[in-house]
Parts: structure tokens; C-alpha cells; sequence
């Protein structure tokens, strides 16, 4: 159905820049440049000095960015690595397609990983930990690194929703031995189908990594060095993710300024809990603009019927797949957040109308539709109960 309030935009977006980026393609088309030319390694040049690391490397996805962390941090069977439950399955996967053991830890309410869980869980096994920024959050880096080197452990960063954001004044993907980022189409930085890239301080996992996204081998001297994967960033996508870097400034701060109405609006709705605004030591990109909310599944129903587009992001637990094969945590808060968030429209072309239109139907919700939310008050009564 067409919204009046759509969650993203992709068709504006493109119009906004459709002279930069024809011409970007047209460039990549006319002289040819479409596998490992100047215009990927220009991205990355670019990439790596926006995050503010010495290299950058571009993939076809985050997910080959955390695989191939993980193998340039030589970990592997009988590994532990520690990360949350609260994140696109890509993140556990890539733990277990390198053979070694996924140990689930909760988040705290910021959504991202709580430090106290992480410390607790290391045993003589773990190798290294992944936390992951979520929504344009920064997590807290200072204590997850602080424990993180006390235990001798390698820190790969999984900031695929936190392009830009930073925490103390340093960016996401800067912290660890690599940051991992995503540049799917709906991301703060998206490309035109799937991308992806890691950024490194460290010469040698920029140069494994380089290798194993283009079958292991060195592109300068034609010698193999691994069974690496097909895993590179095409030079028509890096092209285009280049124009969209220049822009990348100005989207945040129209992100920003739309979460800032949101939550001016929406503050002091008992059974509405807002994200976090402007604390200090964080600078928030706001991927997404997440809510909570008891009574969620009846809320996005009436934003529906508005026609407001929402997200939930994994509204069950990941270890309930069971194919997945996780077992069966103890994690309250990352349960509570699956029955509990609601993404608000959130891109550069949110509009403040669109705000405004968002806004009239959530406070209707919860000035003039109790009826609504009674069943939702039982369910929640008895799952805290349980």
C-alpha cells in the first residue's frame, strides 16, 4: 500500500542526486572501470579518512567484513567470541561460519551491549568480542575496550548501523583491530544493491582482508595466499558511494534535527519510552529512531491505518530460530526489546511533515484509543508473570 509517511524513501533520494550519480555510473561505464579501478580505491581512501583509520577496504557486505575480521584475528575452532543477541543474524554467523563459538550476552537500554554481561562472560576460551553499535549509537567503548584489553582480547567492532556516529569524540569503526560496516541500500551510507567494507589501523589485516575478498589472491603480483571468497566491492557501487560520502555530513545533522522534533514532541507519554537524546560523550547518527512501547503491536497497527510506515526490527529473539542453534539464553532485556521497539520513519527525505503527521497519530494512540491497548496490558501482565 503507498504511505503518506514512507520509512524510507529510495525514489526521492535518487531524484535528489540523480546528477551526481549518473554521472558517477556514466564515468565507471564509459572507460570501463567496473572490477578493482581507481574509483574503489579513491572510496576507500575517502571511506577510511571519514572514519578516521589509516585504511579502509572495500566488500560486497558487512557480513564479509566480520568474517573476514575474524580470520585476519586468526580466530577460529575452539574460539569464544563474545556478542549480543539484539542484531541481524550476519553478525552470529560469521562467528560460527569461522568455527568458532558464539557467547550471547544482553544489552543494556541503550540497546547495545552492556558491559558488565560482557565482562562476566569471558572464560579462558574467549578470543574476542563484537560489539555491535545499534541505530546510530556509538556502544560504550571506553569500558568495552577497557576489559577487552585487561583479558587480552581482540575487539571487532560491528558498526553497520553507526556510520558517522562517535562516542568521546572518536567514530564507530575506529576503536578495534577492524570496524565493520554495511552499506545496504537503506543504510545512513547506502550503495544501490549490497556493500559493504572493514576499516583497520593495521596493515597486515588490511592486506588479508584485500586478498581473501578477491579469492586470496594479491592483485599486484597474482599469487594466491588463502582459499578466499568472492567478496569485493564493485567500482560502479564505490563509485556512487563516493558521491554519497560528500553528502553523508548533512544527512546526519538532518537526522539528527528530525530525531530532536520527535523526542520534543513525544516526551512524558507514560507507556512510551524515547531514545536517547544528546547525552554527553555521544554523538548519534540515528540509523533508525526506536521507540518502546508495551502495547507496539497495536500502535503500529494505528500508524498503518494512518498511513505512517514503521519497522520492528527482529521481533523475535534470534536464538528462537532454533535452526540457528544458539540454545536458549537468559537474556530479559534483549527479550523485552523484541516485543517492544518500533522504528519511526527516519531518512534524509523525512520531511518535518512527516514528523508532524507521525507525531498527531501517536498521541492519538495514547490520548484517545485506550480501548486499543487493553488487551496488550493483559498480555504484558502475564509475560511478567511468567
Amino acid at each position: 500500500m503507498p504511505y503518506r509517511v514512507p520509512f524510507v524513501d529510495p525514489r526521492t533520494h535518487y531524484q535528489n542526486l540523480k546528477t551526481e550519480i549518473d554521472e558517477a555510473i556514466g564515468s565507471c561505464l564509459r572507460q570501463g572501470d567496473l572490477i578493482y579501478r581507481g574509483q574503489l580505491r579513491e572510496f576507500e581512501a575517502n571511506f577510511a579518512a571519514f572514519v578516521g583509520t589509516k585504511y579502509a577496504v572495500g566488500l560486497n557486505s558487512c557480513y564479509h567484513a566480520l568474517q573476514f575480521s575474524l580470520e585476519a584475528a586468526g580466530i577460529g575452532p575452539g574460539d569464544e567470541v563474545i556478542t549480543v543477541a539484539h542484531t541481524f543474524v550476519a553478525t552470529v554467523s560469521a562467528i560460527v561460519n569461522v568455527r568458532a563459538t558464539p557467547v550471547l550476552v544482553d544489552v543494556g537500554e541503550d540497546h547495545n551491549m552492556d558491559p558488565d554481561s560482557f565482562e562476566a562472560a569471558i572464560t579462558p576460551s574467549t578470543r574476542a568480542v563484537m560489539p555491535v553499535s545499534l541505530n546510530g549509537r556509538v556502544c560504550k567503548m571506553d569500558r568495552i575496550m577497557e576489559i577487552a584489553n585487561r583479558h587480552n582480547l581482540v575487539v571487532i567492532e560491528d558498526s553497520a548501523q553507526a556510520i558517522g556516529a562517535s562516542f568521546n569524540g572518536q567514530k564507530a569503526g575506529s576503536f578495534g583491530l577492524t570496524g565493520c560496516f554495511s552499506f545496504y541500500p537503506f543504510k545512513l551510507l547506502g550503495g544501490f544493491g549490497d556493500g559493504g567494507a572493514i576499516t583497520t589501523n593495521d596493515p597486515e589485516v588490511a592486506r588479508m582482508v584485500g586478498r581473501l575478498r578477491y579469492n586470496g589472491e594479491d592483485r599486484e603480483t597474482g599469487e594466491f595466499h588463502y582459499h578466499g571468497q568472492t567478496a569485493l566491492l564493485d567500482n560502479v557501487q564505490a563509485a556512487v558511494l563516493d558521491v554519497k560520502l560528500r553528502h553523508l555530513p548533512d544527512w546526519i545533522a538532518h537526522r539528527r534535527k528530525i530525531a530532536r522534533l520527535y523526542s520534543e514532541a513525544l516526551t512524558g507519554i507514560d507507556g512510551l519510552t524515547l531514545p536517547p537524546y544528546d547525552e554527553p560523550g555521544y554523538f548519534d547518527a540515528f540509523q533508525n529512531y526506536v521507540i518502546r512501547s508495551p502495547y507496539r503491536d497495536k500502535l503500529r497497527q494505528h500508524l498503518k491505518s494512518d498511513g505512517i510506515e514503521t519497522l520492528v526490527s527482529w521481533p523475535r529473539p534470534m536464538w528462537e530460530h532454533r535452526a540457528l542453534n544458539l540454545g536458549r539464553p537468559n537474556l530479559p532485556e534483549t527479550e523485552a526489546i523484541c516485543r517492544e521497539v518500533l522504528s519511526l520513519p527516519m531518512s534524509a527525505e523525512t520531511t518535518t511533515e512527516h514528523v508532524e503527521i507521525t507525531v498527531r497519530s501517536i498521541l492519538d494512540f495514547f490520548s484517545s484509543a485506550p480501548s486499543l491497548r487493553a488487551d496488550d496490558d493483559l498480555v504484558v501482565t502475564l509475560s511478567r508473570s511468567e
